[in-house]
C-alpha cells in the first residue's frame, strides 16, 4: 500500500451527492480502491492512467465482475493517494478521483485539476429500476447512445437502450437496431456504462444539467475514458473494449446484393451482367431464398433449397473462380414449421419458457423460437451450420434480425431473462462465429455482417449497417451522422444500404448520389427490396454509367482504403471522422455532420438534396485543400460555395498529402502493387509531410503480428525552391517484385529546372492545364527512390 499523505485541501466543487449517503471507510484491496458508505461500497480501478472503472455495490449485493465489453485487465496502479479529514484524492498523470467525505461527493478531475465529471445522486434504487446520475456543465455537447438520427448533439434526448429495428426511417430515428450505453462529451471524455440489461440513457432531457443511466438490473459499473485529442479518446476506448481486426480485402470491394436472389439462375445471371458490363464486383449476398422459396414460413431451414439452387456448391465455386465471394444470410429464429425445429427442440438449443419448454411466439415470418447463443450447446449447434456453409465454399456470414427483432420479456436464456440479455444478443452471436473461425479456420479472416450488437462487438470483426433505411433523400441525409457517431463509439465499419432499402422509389439521381457517397464509406454495398433493382447493371444507361465510375474509383482507392482499415485495426481511429477531429477548438464544428474526413487526407461532402446546384463547404484551417477532380485550391479556414456536377460529390484532398491509387481491377483477387499511381498534392505551405501504405495478402489473419506484410513510406521536404520526395519500400517481410510507380505531383505551377531520381536526371511530363507533373519511378526490391525537383 502506498503511504497515505495527510494533505488539507479546499475543494472548489460545488456539487454535493445524495444527502443520505455517508462516508464510512477507505482502504486498498489488492490495488482496488474501496470506499465504504452507509449504503454500500464504491470500488475504483485504474485500468490505465486514462481509464478509470467505478463500481457501486449496494449493501446485501455481491460484486459481479463479469463484463461482456471490457478486455482490459485490472491491475494498473501508478498513483498517489492523499487523504485528510475532508477528502481523499487519488492522483495520476491524467485523471484524479476526489472523494469528499462530508457532504459525500465523488468527482473526477483532469491533469489540470479541471472538473471532468461528478456524480450527482450517484446510485439510486427505484421500484423497478436502478439509476446512476451525474452533473453536466451547461455548455457540453453530448454524443453517443449508439445508432440514431437525432442530430450530432444528442443532448436533450432520453434514449431508450433496447435494440429495435426502425423500418423505413428517414431523417429522424430515436430508436434503432444498435443502441449503446455510451456518452461522449465535447470536453473529450467518454462515459461507458458496463452493463447488459435494457434501460435508458437520459442526456439532460429535463434541462437540469443531469446525465442519467437507468437500467432494470445488473452491474452499477461505469468507465470514464479521457484523451488528449479526439483520436486519442477513441483509441483509449478501443483499448478498453477491443479493436476491429482487419477485414478481408475483398470486403472493401463492391457487393451485388438485393432482397433477394430467388434462384441459382438469377444469381448467375446477375454476376454475368457485372462481368459483361465490366463493373468490378467482389461478392454476392444471398438473402433468405437460398433456404426456401417463400419469404414467410421458411426461416430456420438453414440448409440449401435445392429446388432453386440445385448446384449450390458449384455455383459458389464458379463465383469464387471469377473472384466473387458468396455471403449467405442467416437468422437466429427457428420457425416451428421449419426443417430444423425438431432438431433444435430435441437438442435443447432454444430460449425457453419458465417450465424449460421452448419459448415460441408469432412474428412477421411465422411462429418461432430463438437460438440460445448464450448456451454452450446452442453455440455449438449454430456454429456447426456455419462450418458446413464454409465447407460449401461460402466466404462470409450475414446475421440478420439479431436485435433480436422480436424477443418477449418472458423468454429465458442460459445467461438470464430476455430483457437482461436482449442488447448483447447480437454481440454474443458475432462472438460465436468469430470464435468458430479461430478454432476451425484460424488463418482466415471472417466477414460478419450484422445490424445489432453491443459495446465491444467490433473486436469480433462485426461489420454493422444502419438497418432498413427508406429509399428517399431523407433516408440518405441521416447516414453520415450515424456512421460518424458509431465510429466514435468503436464501430468504424458502420455503413448503409447504398441507394436505400425500403420502398419502391425509382430515383436515379438519389441512387447515384448515394453510391458516390459510398465510395468514401467503410463498406460499398448497394442493397434494397427487389421492387427497384439495387445493382447498377439493372439501372438506366445513365445511372449505370455514373455508378460504374463511382465503383471504379472505389477500386482505384483500394491502397488508401486498405491502409486506413489497417490503421483502424491498430489504433481504433474511425475510417469516417467528424470535422471537429480536425479543429478541436472550433465549437461551430461540434454539431456539423454534412461533411467529414475519410481517413486523414480526404474531405468529403455528400449531396443529400435533389437537384442541388451548389453546396456550402467549410475547409478546415489545418491545411489547404485541393479538389480531387479538378485540382482547384481552397484556402483552409474558409467557407466557400462549390458548384456541383452529376459526375461526383464534393471531394477534396489535404495539401501535402500522398494518395496511393491502384490500377483498375475487376476483383480484388487481381489487386497488386506491382504498378500503382502515387498522387502528391504539393503545397508550398507544407514544408514537410509524410504518408504510408500497408500491404499484405489480404486474407490471412495476424499478418502484422507475424511480420508477413510490407510497407511503403512517403516523405516530402520543400526548402529554397527545391522539392525532395522519398519513396521507400520495405520488402524484408514478404517476398515481392520491383514496383513501377507513376508519381503524379499536383499544383506544380512552373516548369522545373531539373528533376533527378537517385541523382540521375529523368524525363517527366508537365500538364500546364492541370498543373500536374508525371514521372515514372522503378522502386527496386529493398531500395529507395529519392526524387529531387529544383524550381
Amino acid at each position: 500500500m502506498k503511504k497515505l499523505v495527510l494533505l488539507f485541501l479546499i475543494t472548489t466543487l460545488s456539487f454535493s451527492q445524495n444527502a443520505s449517503r455517508q462516508f464510512s471507510k477507505f482502504e486498498l484491496k489488492d490495488k482496488t480502491i474501496s470506499i465504504q458508505t452507509n449504503d454500500g461500497e464504491y470500488l475504483f480501478n485504474y485500468l490505465n492512467n486514462k481509464i478509470i472503472e467505478t463500481s457501486f455495490v449496494p449493501k446485501n449485493e455481491k460484486f459481479n465482475s463479469s463484463s461482456h465489453s471490457k478486455v482490459m485487465e485490472n491491475g494498473f496502479f501508478k498513483n498517489e493517494i492523499l487523504e485528510n479529514e475532508n477528502e481523499i484524492k487519488i492522483v495520476t498523470d491524467n485523471i484524479k478521483i476526489v472523494i469528499t467525505k462530508k457532504p459525500f461527493q465523488i468527482s473526477y478531475l483532469d491533469k489540470e485539476n479541471k472538473l471532468i465529471l461528478s456524480e450527482k445522486n450517484g446510485y439510486i434504487k427505484k421500484d423497478s429500476t436502478e439509476t446512476l446520475d451525474f452533473n453536466l456543465t451547461s455548455d457540453e455537447v453530448l454524443y453517443g447512445g449508439g445508432a440514431r438520427v437525432l442530430g450530432m448533439n444528442r443532448r436533450g434526448n432520453k434514449l431508450q437502450l433496447y435494440n429495435k429495428a426502425h423500418y423505413g426511417y428517414e431523417n429522424k430515428s430515436e430508436l434503432m437496431n444498435y443502441t449503446l450505453p455510451i456518452v461522449i462529451s465535447s470536453k473529450k471524455y467518454m462515459l461507458h456504462f458496463d452493463n447488459a440489461p435494457i434501460g435508458y440513457l437520459d442526456l439532460d432531457s429535463k434541462k437540469n444539467n443531469t446525465l442519467t443511466y437507468e437500467t432494470i438490473s445488473g452491474r452499477k459499473t461505469y468507465q470514464i475514458i479521457v484523451g488528449d485529442t479526439w483520436e486519442d479518446l477513441v483509441s483509449n476506448y478501443t483499448l478498453l473494449t477491443g479493436r476491429q481486426p482487419l477485414p478481408p480485402r475483398w470486403a472493401l470491394g463492391n457487393f451485388s446484393s438485393r432482397f433477394g436472389y430467388h434462384s441459382e439462375a438469377e444469381a448467375r445471371k446477375t454476376i454475368q451482367k457485372f462481368k459483361d458490363e465490366k463493373i468490378p464486383v467482389d461478392a454476392i449476398i444471398l438473402d433468405l431464398y437460398w433456404f426456401g422459396k417463400e419469404m414467410k414460413g421458411t426461416m430456420g431451414n438453414l440448409e440449401v433449397f435445392r429446388d432453386s439452387f440445385p448446384n449450390f456448391e458449384k455455383m459458389v465455386a464458379d463465383f469464387k473462380e471469377q473472384g466473387v465471394k458468396t455471403v449467405t444470410i442467416t437468422e437466429p429464429f427457428i420457425l416451428t414449421n421449419s426443417k430444423k425445429w425438431k432438431e433444435a427442440k430435441a437438442k435443447k438449443v432454444l430460449a425457453t419458457n419458465n417450465d424449460s419448454s421452448p419459448a415460441t411466439w408469432d412474428f412477421y415470418f411465422g411462429n418461432t423460437g430463438l437460438v440460445d447463443v448464450f448456451k454452450p450447446e446452442g453455440k455449438e449447434w449454430f456454429w456447426t451450420i456455419y462450418k458446413d456453409l464454409h465447407n460449401k465454399g461460402v466466404s462470409g456470414i450475414w446475421g440478420d434480425l439479431g436485435e433480436p427483432e422480436v424477443f418477449p420479456s418472458s423468454a429465458n436464456t442460459f445467461a438470464g431473462k430476455a430483457d437482461e440479455v436482449h442488447n448483447i444478443y447480437g454481440h454474443e452471436w458475432a462472438k460465436l462465429i468469430y470464435d468458430g473461425y479461430r478454432k476451425d479456420f484460424p488463418t482466415e479472416r471472417p466477414f460478419i455482417l450484422m445490424r445489432a450488437g453491443a459495446a465491444g462487438s467490433q473486436r469480433y470483426g462485426m461489420i454493422p449497417w444502419s438497418g432498413d433505411v427508406n429509399r428517399t433523400w431523407g433516408g440518405l441525409s441521416g447516414q453520415t451522422e450515424i456512421s460518424l457517431q458509431m465510429g466514435m463509439q468503436g464501430l468504424g465499419y458502420m455503413h448503409s444500404d447504398l441507394g436505400g432499402f425500403a420502398g419502391d422509389n425509382l430515383d436515379d439521381e438519389l441512387y447515384i448520389r448515394w453510391l458516390q457517397y459510398g465510395v468514401f464509406n467503410p463498406i460499398f454495398r448497394p442493397h434494397a427490396q427487389e421492387d427497384v433493382p439495387s445493382e447498377p447493371v439493372f439501372r438506366s444507361d445513365k445511372a449505370k454509367a455514373l455508378a460504374k465510375e463511382a465503383i471504379e474509383l472505389r477500386y482505384q482507392l483500394l491502397p488508401y482504403n486498405y491502409n486506413i482499415a489497417f490503421e483502424n485495426s491498430q489504433t481504433g481511429k474511425p475510417l469516417m471522422r467528424p470535422l471537429f477531429f480536425e479543429e478541436e477548438n472550433n465549437k461551430a464544428l461540434l454539431t456539423k455532420s454534412d461533411g467529414y474526413l475519410w481517413g486523414n487526407d480526404f474531405l468529403v461532402y455528400p449531396v443529400t438534396v435533389s437537384n442541388q446546384k451548389t453546396k456550402e463547404v467549410y475547409f478546415p484551417n489545418t491545411a489547404n485543400w485541393y479538389d480531387f477532380y479538378t485540382g482547384k485550391k481552397y484556402q483552409g479556414g474558409t467557407t466557400q460555395i462549390v458548384e456541383l456536377n452529376e459526375d461526383n460529390i464534393p471531394t477534396f484532398v489535404r495539401g501535402g498529402s500522398f494518395i496511393p491509387m491502384a490500377k483498375l481491377v475487376q476483383t480484388t483477387d487481381n489487386y497488386n502493387l506491382k504498378q500503382f499511381d502515387l498522387h502528391f498534392y504539393f503545397d508550398d505551405s507544407r514544408k514537410i509531410s509524410s504518408g504510408k501504405l500497408f500491404n499484405d495478402d489480404g486474407y490471412s489473419t495476424n499478418t502484422f503480428k507475424d511480420n508477413k506484410f510490407e510497407k511503403v513510406t512517403f516523405r516530402s521536404k520543400f526548402k529554397e525552391e527545391k522539392l525532395e520526395i522519398r519513396v521507400a519500400s520495405d520488402h524484408e517481410l514478404i517476398s515481392n517484385t520491383d514496383k513501377e510507380v507513376t508519381l503524379k505531383i499536383h499544383n506544380i505551377s512552373k516548369k522545373p529546372e531539373i528533376i533527378t531520381v537517385n541523382s540521375k536526371k529523368t524525363k517527366y511530363k508537365l500538364d500546364s492545364s492541370t498543373n500536374t507533373l508525371d514521372l515514372k519511378i522503378v522502386l527496386e526490391n529493398d531500395k529507395k527512390a529519392q526524387i529531387e525537383i529544383q524550381f
